[in-house]
């Protein structure tokens, strides 16, 4: 039984108002697939671009693997995601008309042992949003500290 990874883009749900959830596949190569299952991946500064009619995620840093050979990949490249075609023509519709990005939010790998990205249609957020979001996060805690006391 293989352990499930679960690699979070923390800062996704601070900076980003999330409209539309994926999950996509990621297409990778055998040392990149050995790191993600040893946990030494991030998409934390990643995001998704379309070249032609297919969707990349850029920026992604996958460690190369320890025991790797000289074929080993590279730590940063882009690497194409797979999703069905309807879903494809329905984000790249998005992003043409309303200035919407498509960002990761969560690389995990399933039950098979397969890589796949969970991703977002999302809009940015403004200071103002921000500063609301910290608001609303402390007064929650504030709410859940008054009700463990009582």
């Amino acid at each position: 039984m293989q352990k499930t990874v679960n690699i979070l883009n923390k800062r996704a749900k601070f900076d980003y108002e999330i409209l539309d959830k994926y999950t996509a596949g990621i297409v990778l190569t055998g040392t990149e697939i050995k790191s993600i299952r040893l946990g030494k991946a991030s998409i934390a500064e990643s995001f998704c671009e379309f070249h032609g009619h297919e969707l990349f995620v850029i920026n992604s840093h996958i460690e190369e693997y320890l025991y790797g050979t000289h074929y080993n990949h590279k730590a940063k490249s882009e690497r194409k995601l797979l999703l069905n075609k309807k879903e494809l023509k329905g984000l790249l519709k998005n992003m043409q008309n309303k200035g919407l990005t498509i960002i990761p939010l969560r690389l995990f790998t399933n039950e098979k042992g397969l890589a796949k990205l969970d991703i977002a249609l999302c809009r940015g957020k403004k200071n103002f949003d921000k500063r609301e979001t910290i608001k609303d996060r402390d007064n929650k805690r504030d709410l859940d500290r008054v009700k463990k006391t009582h």
